[in-house]
């Protein structure tokens, strides 16, 4: 018997196929390899980014925090809450502070970030309940793909 996928889970692997693009993008700019994407109510891309810290000396050019910018433009409005945000790596405090601030009701994320992840690892700042705003977490949606990378990034920084 062979393990059929959900409608769901089909789009939240384009869609992060889509974040791993962005993030091999990063690695041109020296850059972390972290993409992401933001889906909108039907299913379209509404915003993109890639991390850009580099790039811009900029301590808040995160991929989600451009992405979040980007579908607000397209959009024309600061609440992204019929919206999915999707992301190679788990977003850190700030990124996961955006994300509850935007009200963006689901957050995809590849690979799980053992050290500064904050929707799960070492923080779950997005299901607090302290916060008038919880996110669902779909964690580990083409993980291995999204480490890898990242895996590959690090080691050849380190040669």
């Amino acid at each position: 018997m062979t393990d059929l996928l959900r409608p769901w889970q089909v789009a939240d692997a384009w869609a992060m196929g889509l974040a791993l693009d962005e993030a091999r993008r990063a690695v041109l700019t020296a850059d972390v390899p972290v993409g992401a994407v933001v889906i909108g109510p039907g299913g379209e891309v509404v915003g993109r980014g890639r991390n850009v810290r580099e790039a811009r000396a900029d301590p808040t050019g995160h991929a989600e925090i451009l992405a979040l910018r980007s579908a607000s433009e397209n959009l024309g409005r600061w609440r992204l809450d019929d919206c999915t945000l999707v992301v190679t790596l788990e977003p850190c405090l700030m990124c996961a502070g955006a994300t509850v601030l935007a009200r963006i009701p689901r957050l995809v994320l590849g690979a799980w970030d053992p050290k500064a992840g904050a929707c799960g690892s070492q923080w779950d700042v997005v299901r607090d309940r302290r916060l008038n705003h919880r996110v669902e977490v779909v964690g580990g949606v083409r993980a291995e793909e999204c480490g890898l990378l990242l895996q590959r990034f690090f080691e050849a920084q380190r040669d």
